[in-house]
C-alpha cells in the first residue's frame, strides 16, 4: 500500500509541475496580451488627439480667415459711409454758399 500512495503522490507531483510550467507560460501570454492592449489603446487616444488638435487648429484657421473677411468688410463699409457723408456735406456746402451768393447781390 505504501507502494502505490508513493506511486500516486508521485504522479501527483509531476501533474502539478506539468501545470505549473503551462501557468507560467499562461501568465506569460496574459502579460504580452494586455501589453498589446494597452499600446493599441495608446496609439487609439493619441490618434484621438491628433485628430481633435487638427479639427481645433482647422476651426481656429476659419474662424480667423471669417474675423479677417468681418474686418475687411467693415472697414469698406465705413470708407463708403464716409465717402456718402463727405459726398452730401459737400453738396449741402455747395448749395449753401450758392444761397448765400444769391442773397447777397
Amino acid at each position: 500500500m505504501k507502494i502505490s500512495t508513493s506511486l500516486v503522490i508521485g504522479a501527483a507531483v509531476v501533474a502539478l509541475a506539468g501545470c505549473h510550467k503551462n501557468y507560467g507560460e499562461n501568465n506569460a501570454a496574459s502579460q504580452v496580451e494586455a501589453n498589446a492592449e494597452n499600446r493599441a489603446e495608446n496609439v487609439t487616444a493619441a490618434a484621438n488627439n491628433e485628430a481633435a488638435n487638427i479639427m481645433n487648429r482647422a476651426k481656429n484657421e476659419a474662424s480667423a480667415v471669417k474675423n479677417e473677411g468681418e474686418n475687411k468688410a467693415s472697414a469698406i463699409k465705413n470708407a463708403a459711409e464716409n465717402k456718402a457723408d463727405a459726398t452730401k456735406n459737400a453738396s449741402d456746402n455747395k448749395t449753401s454758399n450758392a444761397s448765400e451768393n444769391k442773397s447777397k447781390k
